[in-house]
């Protein structure tokens, strides 16, 4: 038997890109090794599924080739699953031995998953519960049918990769931005993509909720490129340039869509609320401590304020190097800031095998 974290690379596939990420120790911890970003024309991928394989191991293969920092020898990789197409929950079950616990799991989680079990890769974790006492044990669920994931890996192995795990996007979110063996009380992170935006709400040492909205980034770019009747390149360019702080047109374009995103935040919430055990809920006592936004949309100048406002509750752009770079330390030169949001995902992926 031998270790693979030294191995394998992080791998994070969405409809419009993916990105690389491989880290490798430095003393008693880690440090960035390589990292690439590849553009995947629309239509490869759509809506988390896959609909031509062999150019998507093509895109792959020409991504490997093309990142910065060192060259990727290993074949090993942990890759992403399509949150849109996935299912995650919590159940309880009563305390019991580890021989009963899978059956007991398999049996509670057909209640939860909206497919047979037979028709989708499921698997589970023990956590801690939220409250002290001891009447039952918390089981996170994960689930995703065959039919989109057997896409993904028949495209890692034409690109010659071995996956050795494949894993839905918020849970590598969660390992990137939730600081290790830490307890946290109610958290909302917000992964405003390209495509689409997806919720998580992160409470004690697990996530607790996920749901995903197709409000994205590119929805803002279209809204400009339609409201000022431009190319969508140059909607684009200033869409970052102005953001919400700048020219009143560009303003304009781009406040519906973010209006409806914050109500769409608050329907989450609202649903959470109506829906989670009472012991994980949130509560008038218990209230949402702040939201932590990630993904390239994430950027947007004026986005932390608007929604600090609009939602009364303290938002910041989350640090998805917390695990890898001293608390303090939010950058490295090749990668900045800012860039490193949209690798959010990629740097949990590539943490998976130093947990």
């Amino acid at each position: 038997m031998f270790k693979l974290e030294s191995q394998s690379f992080g791998l994070d596939i969405s409809d419009l890109s993916l990105k690389i990420i491989k880290l490798e120790k430095d003393g008693e911890g880690l440090k960035l090794s390589s990292f690439g970003e590849t553009r995947i024309p629309s239509g490869i991928i759509k809506g988390g599924e896959i609909k031509d394989i062999e150019n998507l191991a093509k895109i792959i293969k020409k991504g490997l080739k093309q990142v910065k920092g060192k060259r990727i020898r290993t074949k090993y990789v942990i890759s992403s699953l399509p949150e849109e197409k996935s299912f995650l929950d919590i159940l309880q079950i009563p305390v019991m031995n580890e021989e009963e616990i899978e059956n007991a799991v398999r049996f509670e989680a057909e209640n939860y998953i909206p497919l047979k079990l037979d028709d989708v890769y499921f698997d589970f974790e023990k956590i801690q519960p939220i409250s002290k006492q001891k009447k039952y044990q918390e089981i996170l669920i994960a689930a995703t049918p065959k039919h989109i994931v057997d896409p993904y890996f028949k495209a890692l192995e034409q690109a010659g990769l071995r996956p050795i795990a494949l894993e839905i996007e918020s849970l590598a979110i969660v390992r990137s931005l939730i600081k290790k063996n830490t307890s946290t009380g109610p958290l909302l992170i917000i992964d405003f993509g390209e495509t689409r935006t997806s919720f998580i709400i992160f409470f004690g040492k697990s996530l607790r909720f996920t749901s995903t909205i197709p409000i994205s980034s590119q929805a803002l770019t279209e809204n400009i490129s339609k409201n000022l009747k431009i190319s969508y390149e140059k909607a684009e360019k200033l869409k970052k340039k102005e953001g919400l702080e700048g020219k009143k047109e560009i303003f304009e374009a781009i406040i519906p869509p973010l209006t409806d995103l914050a109500e769409q935040i608050k329907t989450c919430l609202k649903y959470y609320r109506s829906h989670a055990p009472k012991d994980q809920t949130l509560t008038d006592k218990r209230k949402l401590e702040r939201i932590l936004l990630c993904g390239g949309g994430a950027n947007l100048k004026g986005l932390v304020g608007f929604l600090s406002s609009t939602l009364k509750v303290k938002v910041e752009l989350s640090n998805p190097w917390i695990n890898i770079l001293k608390e303090t330390v939010k950058e490295v030169p090749e990668l900045s800031f800012e860039k490193s949001l949209a690798y959010t995902s990629a740097l949990g992926l590539a943490l998976r095998n130093y947990d």
